[in-house]
């Protein structure tokens, strides 16, 4: 149906925004066209054209993406029609909230029934956002009105409230297309933020990084964009098969795809049918379309008119921020039925019925500030969030953020994990590590009581995949100065845990010492040793370790262990008659020891290791004669 919106665009810019010839052929808008209006030298205003034909409705819901005020075109020989209605919903759960009308076509019929026209239009909009709004009388072919239409544009593009947009640069693409010579090109409506030529940005939900070649606003190049405005991005090396409509352009690591959303869904009061938990549905954000499911919370439905917080389950990954606006149409017959706002664009699964995940809903819907801040660094877990993404979740500008996590960190209800990300963590949460890390490794000396301690990896991985490395080792810090645990380079062992044997164990440790003595240089192999102490073979190992530890037993090889202070003696010998010969060969340690090539070789490499000698050729010299 032909409302005249197009001919009045043409009339007001001197521009056609129906560019495909099928709109030409048929008379009506079927997908987005633009036009840029200079209202005067300082005051430019971008045109977005949407369809107004009921079939092409997710066209218009992608054009109205961003926009911060609408011109509704009503025709005065139909008056308000259905998808007005739908329209104007539309605009509604978008939370735009200015406006004006203009009654086109007012040259094909008379005053009489133009003034019933615009009484009915007036009673229409009398409880939306358009109640005070402009109704202005226009006609495209006779210029009639154009000139009021006109000024009253120019009066509400002069006192258009500027939206509080927070400064990360994204823009939803609505349209893709290649020039030749330039390569591809992408236009929208800049949400936030500036981009510059030269910038490098990342497609998503791909995550495909592109440069950006050129930049046009209103067709101007420019150098800088920003938001509010239409542009048109021209990407150097990305080709226009790995973008499409429905994609957001943004500057790297701010923004996270997400499959789940945690939303406040408004059931418009004019839909047929209650809505059901899982119910498949059409979800509008920017100027995505994606199928998703209804996950309701706290109900099993929601009447016409009602409004509930409740999670979006999607088919593909979306492009969020906590606070943008978005659309659900009905999945057959499709029709626009709800919408609201996004609460938390990066959602995890909330159990039905769940009190803690209903609360968590709430504080994220009508908390303050702060206890949004709070959410969301719980939900975090020990893996934390950058301020970047806690800016992306919360929906609350980089500065006020900045300044609520400073204080929490001030009151140890957070604290900075990562210094270059600038990573922050809930405080419960961080606290929550340290008991389980002291729980982990009391368990283990419980299980272990002859190791001296928890090897760190072992520790770390047993925490799970979410601790990070610098956490972790913050934990051990913590703990340490706190008198705890204590850490030394490899392990982690409880404060005050010490090894204590068994009376058993105790016996068996004195008689593997005297069989290590008594062998003096030619001690067993560490598996006879084991094989014949008898009892438990990984309770021997396990006493064998403690003994190293202890420095009783000293590991020259993986088989082969020395009694310490046979070795100790051997050291000193080796070391007087290193100082009396310049090179020491294998054969000089055989006259020295009477030990066959078994020994000399592990014993040779170990004093090497030590720092005692220094391997030169197939001899040995002193260290620290090389030092002089």
């Amino acid at each position: 149906m032909d409302h005249g919106k197009t001919s009045l665009v043409k009339a007001l810019t001197d521009i056609d925004t129906d560019r495909l010839k099928e709109e030409k052929e048929r008379g009506i808008t079927i997908d987005l066209g633009f036009a840029s209006l200079s209202l005067d030298d300082t005051t430019y205003m971008g045109i977005v054209d949407v369809p107004g034909h009921e079939r092409f409705v997710k066209n218009m819901v992608a054009g109205a993406a961003g926009i911060d005020a609408v011109m509704l075109v009503i025709a005065a020989d139909e008056g308000v029609m259905p998808q007005t209605r739908e329209h104007l919903h539309i605009c509604d759960l978008l939370n735009v909230k200015r406006g004006l009308v203009a009654v086109t076509k007012t040259d094909l019929v008379d005053d009489e029934w133009l003034s019933l026209v615009i009484d009915d239009i007036r009673s229409f909009l009398a409880e939306s956002f358009l109640k005070d709004a402009p109704v202005i009388p226009v006609s495209s072919q006779s210029g009639a009105g154009l000139t009021d239409l006109l000024e009253a544009l120019t009066e509400l593009a002069r006192h258009e409230e500027v939206r509080n947009r927070p400064d990360y640069f994204r823009l939803p693409v609505d349209r893709i297309f290649t020039m030749k010579g330039f390569g591809t090109v992408v236009t929208g409506t800049l949400m936030a933020g500036t981009v510059r030529v030269g910038d490098t940005v990342t497609v998503l939900p791909a995550g495909i990084a592109a440069k950006v070649r050129g930049l046009q606003v209103h067709n101007e190049s420019r150098s800088v964009a920003e938001p509010g405005f239409r542009t048109a991005i021209n990407f150097q090396g990305l080709d226009v098969d790995k973008i499409r409509r429905g994609d957001t352009i943004a500057h790297p690591s701010f923004f996270e795809p997400s499959r789940r959303m945690d939303v406040l869904l408004r059931h418009l009061p004019t839909a047929k049918r209650k809505l059901r938990h899982r119910a498949p549905v059409r979800f509008h954000i920017g100027t995505a379309e994606i199928m998703a499911r209804l996950h309701f919370v706290d109900r099993n439905d929601l009447e016409p008119g009602a409004h509930t917080r409740c999670q979006i389950i999607l088919e593909e990954p979306a492009v969020a921020m906590a606070g943008d606006h978005f659309v659900i149409r009905s999945y057959s017959p499709i029709t626009t039925i709800g919408g609201g706002h996004v609460l938390d664009p990066i959602a995890g699964k909330i159990k039905r019925f769940s009190a803690a995940g209903i609360d968590d809903l709430r504080l994220l819907d009508q908390g303050s500030t702060t206890e949004k801040t709070q959410t969301i660094l719980r939900r975090a877990g020990m893996n934390g969030i950058s301020l970047k993404r806690l800016v992306t979740r919360t929906g609350i500008p980089t500065g006020d953020q900045q300044g609520i996590v400073e204080d929490m960190f001030a009151r140890r209800q957070a604290l900075l994990a990562d210094r270059e990300e600038r990573r922050a963590v809930a405080w419960p949460v961080y606290e929550d590590l340290m008991k389980n890390i002291m729980a982990i490794v009391s368990a283990y000396h419980k299980k272990y009581p002859l190791k001296k301690g928890m090897a760190k990896e072992e520790l770390r991985i047993s925490l799970g995949a979410h601790a990070s490395q610098k956490l972790f080792n913050k934990a051990l810090l913590d703990l340490e100065s706190r008198n705890l645990v204590t850490v030394d380079r490899e392990t982690v062992a409880g404060a005050g845990h010490g090894v204590h044997l068994t009376e058993d164990l105790e016996t068996l440790k004195e008689d593997i010492l005297r069989r290590y003595r008594e062998s003096g240089l030619s001690p067993p192999a560490t598996k006879e040793i084991l094989e014949q102490a008898g009892g438990d073979k990984k309770k021997s190992a396990n006493l064998l370790k403690v003994l190293i530890d202890q420095g009783m037993l000293v590991k020259v090889s993986d088989d082969m262990l020395f009694e310490s202070g046979i070795l100790e003696k051997l050291r000193e010998d080796y070391k007087a008659r290193l100082l009396e010969k310049e090179v020491f060969e294998p054969a000089d340690f055989k006259e020295l020891t009477g030990l066959s090539r078994k020994y000399i070789i592990p014993l040779m490499e170990y004093f090497d290791k030590t720092n005692l000698t220094i391997r030169v050729s197939n001899g040995r010299v002193l260290r620290e004669s090389q030092k002089r």
